[in-house]
């Protein structure tokens, strides 16, 4: 076995020469993981680049299509507007249709009709009647249907063939 002793005393490094070996040996890799950290945020910047770009083809996209629906989304709105006030006519004509139908059914033979005037959900009536009690017998049957909301039986005029007669009815309920 052989021993190697050193009796000279370690020679003190002066802080120069501490600070050259420091930096020669432990700032190269400092240098090399910063690179490495630059590199890394280099690369991360191509990719969030690229997405951005992704991103604003998307918008592009999208607008293009806007543009293109915007015109179908507009017509079809006009069509549901004119279907709306297609539907509130036809909802009118049925409507008229049934109170013209309802009058007509229970108007009696004995009365005389000489005048109709239907507006919208009134009919003003004038006409004359051979006796009073079917004249009488139709008002009442008017009233207990309650298929108006107001019965006026207006102007009632005795004349040399019986009844004149103004009936006014208003608000029909279908």
């Amino acid at each position: 076995m052989k021993y190697k002793i050193n009796l000279i005393p370690a020679k003190e490094t002066p802080l120069v020469e501490r600070l050259v070996y420091f930096s020669l040996n432990y700032l190269r890799y400092i240098i090399v993981i910063t690179q490495l950290v630059v590199v890394g945020v280099f690369f991360y910047r191509f990719q969030i680049d690229q997405n951005i770009i992704d991103l604003k083809d998307a918008v592009d996209q999208k607008n293009e299509i806007v543009k293109i629906v915007l015109p179908l989304l507009n017509e079809a709105s006009r069509i549901d507007i004119k279907s709306k006030a297609i539907g509130d006519i036809l909802k009118k004509q049925s409507n008229f249709s049934a109170m013209n139908r309802y009058f007509i059914s229970v108007f009696p033979d004995a009365l005389t009709l000489d005048n109709m005037d239907v507006t919208g959900d009134e009919i003003k009536v004038s006409g004359s009647a051979t006796d009073a009690q079917s004249l009488q017998d139709f008002y009442l049957l008017l009233k207990k249907d309650q298929k108006f909301a107001t019965v006026n039986l207006q102007n009632i005029k005795r004349s040399d063939v019986g009844y004149d007669f103004q009936l006014d009815l208003t608000g029909f309920k279908n």
